[in-house]
């Protein structure tokens, strides 16, 4: 669980779907699938969840209809949890990552090494 969730709150990809406030749960499965670890993608659930709200996104591993307009309010708060259900045992882990931004951006490009 805790590589896993490591992926998803290190995935660059990830982390620019919450900055635009896009839920999109497939770069969240993506990172799961490439943090080396086994599990089945057809029992995963995603939930997107900040002060807004919660919404879910995607059930045995395929997205659901969902709110656009709720998905993106939650997604604008400035704490946002990415919560994922395995499917697969009684195990969790909490991660806390950081978000992606154009200053970020802007900072990381700006400098030569």
């Amino acid at each position: 669980a805790e590589t896993i969730a490591k992926s998803v709150v290190s995935s660059t990809l990830t982390k620019a779907a919450i900055f635009g406030a896009d839920a999109n749960w497939g770069r969240v499965l993506c990172a799961m699938g490439y943090s080396g670890e086994d599990f089945s993608p057809d029992q995963v659930g995603v939930h997107f969840a900040s002060a807004a709200g919660s919404i879910q996104v995607c059930a045995n591993g395929r997205g659901l209809d969902f709110d656009e307009a709720l998905a993106k309010k939650i997604l604008t708060e400035h704490d946002v949890e990415i919560n994922i259900s395995m499917g697969e045992g009684e195990a969790s882990c909490t991660c806390w990552g950081c978000d992606i931004t154009y200053d970020y951006i802007k900072i990381n490009g700006d400098y030569r090494t």
